[in-house]
């Protein structure tokens, strides 16, 4: 057995000791910049500096949310943030620069609508509908594509979170859920929902809850909506062949179908759905792959 004096021991104690205090010290260092940085925000000739830094940091240091939601001005800032280039982006008019810092913006808006402790006060807040109209842009332009890509960013953390707070939020706004629909419409947010499993399940888990608010107190809107969203999904491979276990049997036995007769477009839609389904399953059986678990390849 080796032996070990009194002062082999004391000094691995020291060192401990002084790897602590130096791991203690690094960590308030950077809490006291992070904190400088947010309040550099409030300055508007610090401001877009300080969005990039803190942009790109977020991941590094994980009570941002907080000290962000917290902090007089600082969401208020945000919308400020966004609101600005409505113009632009409504003339087409958006710049590079213009879209990036916005883009900063919204990765920060992410980061709040990550956050177990910011997610309900953000959606409280309604925050998602200032940039729903980004959502709505089809401009290929590549200003325009970053300001979709993160935005739909915002909307697949509250998608991830899967709480109840999210699906009620979904549940009690009409712009929630033509902001799902949006989402899965557009290319970039189709390929993010079907990227994993776990994001699939989640939105296949809100669709079906809304889906069943609605057999309880029918609403034609609401369901025309849902039923896009189902379809959209469906083009993608793998969401085809998971939707063929998981699709509510309400859309299979015709409980809708007085509510949709008449709307030739939610038919189609409904048509398709179906037929990608039916489709892939064929594929899946002669040994196409891509069951269930392979969503995002897992």
């Amino acid at each position: 057995m080796a032996n070990f004096s009194r002062q082999s021991f004391s000094t691995k104690n020291d060192a401990l000791s002084v790897t602590l205090l130096g791991s203690s010290v690094q960590s308030s260092t950077t809490m006291a910049n992070i904190k400088n940085t947010v309040d550099e925000l409030i300055n508007p000739d610090l401001r877009e500096n300080a969005l990039q830094v803190l942009s790109k940091r977020r991941d590094m240091f994980h009570e941002l949310a907080p000290l962000l939601w917290n902090t007089a001005c600082i969401v208020t800032i945000f919308l400020q943030e966004i609101i600005s280039v409505y113009p632009a982006v409504l003339s087409l008019e958006l710049t590079s620069a213009q879209s990036i810092r916005v883009c900063n913006v919204l990765a920060l808006l992410q980061c709040l609508a990550s956050h177990s402790e910011t997610r309900i006060p953000f959606l409280n807040a309604n925050m998602p509908q200032y940039f729903y109209p980004f959502l709505r842009t089809k401009s290929k332009l590549a200003q325009f594509e970053y300001l979709r890509v993160a935005s739909l960013g915002v909307i697949g953390a509250l998608v991830k979170a899967n709480t109840e707070e999210v699906i009620r939020f979904l549940l009690s706004s009409e712009v929630a859920t033509f902001i799902l629909q949006f989402f899965l419409a557009n290319d970039e947010g189709l390929d993010y929902i079907c990227a994993t499993a776990e994001r699939f399940f989640a939105v296949a888990r809100v669709l079906e809850i809304v889906l069943g608010s609605i057999e309880e107190q029918p609403c034609a809107r609401l369901l025309k909506l849902v039923i896009s969203c189902y379809s959209r999904l469906s083009y993608n491979h793998r969401a085809a062949v998971a939707l063929g276990s998981c699709l509510p049997i309400t859309l299979m036995d015709g409980t809708f179908i007085d509510y949709i007769r008449e709307d030739p477009t939610t038919v189609k839609w409904m048509e398709t759905l179906h037929e990608n389904i039916r489709r892939n399953q064929i594929a899946l059986e002669q040994g196409g792959g891509g069951g269930v678990g392979d969503i995002g390849g897992l």
